[in-house]
């Protein structure tokens, strides 16, 4: 839900998209708690540095270096997915003012899927009176297999007046379309394969007064693989606080749409509290599925991120905070 807060699992094009040296990040997410024994748990972390661009000549540009970490383990069957991937993005200066930048990043992975075969029950399995005690005759394919995973995107900033940022970008994940099964190849392998991803990010960052102690962040997110569809739209307001204008209070309200074989419809609604403390950013968001409500169901998901800017310049963030 906070996709912002982890720009490396986002677009590439992000990686060292900030004004400093070095960034680092977490995110976790708690899904279906109250539905399910053991919920959906969703773990990300990464960090980037930003390195001025390999050209004297060029003083604006920059060179943008990360490595990010992700598990997601969903509990009814035992079944994750691990990742680790590098980044590398070049942010180029369109001016001489450096108002426009234009980054292009690339990024490679290994991910590894991973089922508890100890956690399934088979007919055979069932000894006839008090359980599933007894072994099965099933012929199981290995538990767990690797592929590498490739990605690239875009991502246009510009700055109007004088704080004011508007940020555009598109990204590509599975470009390579890697091998996704557990089984040996089947004879139909085109459905082996995992379908590309495309997504498009769009936000601003709006200040209501030019003292910069109030704005508004309206984003988009758009992302389609294969059948299925999902638009995240909202908006936070960040309100500064203190005499220094040091610290800040994010409230944002979000909804999501997706599409999968049965259509459209409104996924969640998202309430988001952050909180930002000079160079730290702390943001916690609950989905709340509304169809869920209607059988008595709380299908939500609660969802919490850190991120820690080191050697911080100055406000002109060319990343969106939340």
């Amino acid at each position: 839900t906070q996709f912002y807060a982890s720009p490396l699992t986002l677009n590439p094009a992000l990686t060292g998209a900030f004004e400093g040296k070095y960034r680092v990040g977490a995110a976790y997410r708690d899904q279906w708690r109250k539905v399910v024994e053991n919920p959906i748990k969703t773990f990300s972390a990464g960090g980037d540095f930003r390195f001025k661009g390999p050209l004297k000549s060029i003083k604006d540009d920059a060179v943008g270096l990360g490595l990010v970490f992700f598990n997601d383990k969903t509990g009814v069957i035992d079944f994750s997915t691990t990742q680790i991937a590098v980044s590398l993005a070049y942010h180029k200066s369109l001016d001489n003012r450096d108002r426009q930048v234009l980054s292009l990043g690339i990024q490679g992975g290994l991910t590894q899927r991973n089922v508890n075969y100890e956690s399934l029950n088979f007919h055979d399995e069932f000894n006839g009176s008090d359980g599933y005690t007894l072994g099965t005759g099933e012929e199981l394919p290995p538990n767990n297999f690797s592929y590498a995973d490739y990605n690239a995107g875009l991502n246009y900033t510009v700055k109007f007046g004088r704080t004011g940022r508007f940020f555009a970008g598109a990204a590509m994940h599975h470009f390579n379309r890697p091998r996704a099964v557990f089984t040996e190849k089947s004879d139909n392998q085109r459905n082996d394969r995992l379908y590309a991803r495309y997504s498009g990010q769009m936000s601003a960052y709006i200040p209501f007064k030019r003292n910069n102690r109030a704005a508004i962040t309206p984003r988009v997110l758009f992302a389609a693989q294969g059948q299925h569809l999902q638009v995240n739209a909202g908006t936070n307001f960040r309100f500064a606080m203190g005499s220094y204008a040091s610290s800040a209070v994010h409230i944002g309200g979000w909804a999501r749409q997706v599409r999968s074989k049965d259509g459209l419809a409104l996924d969640a609604v998202v309430a988001l509290l952050g909180f930002e403390m000079n160079n730290v950013l702390l943001g916690l968001s609950y989905d709340l599925n509304p169809k869920a409500l209607s059988v008595n169901q709380r299908q939500g998901a609660f969802e919490i991120t850190i991120a820690y800017l080191g050697n911080y310049e100055n406000e002109d963030i060319l990343c969106p905070k939340f």
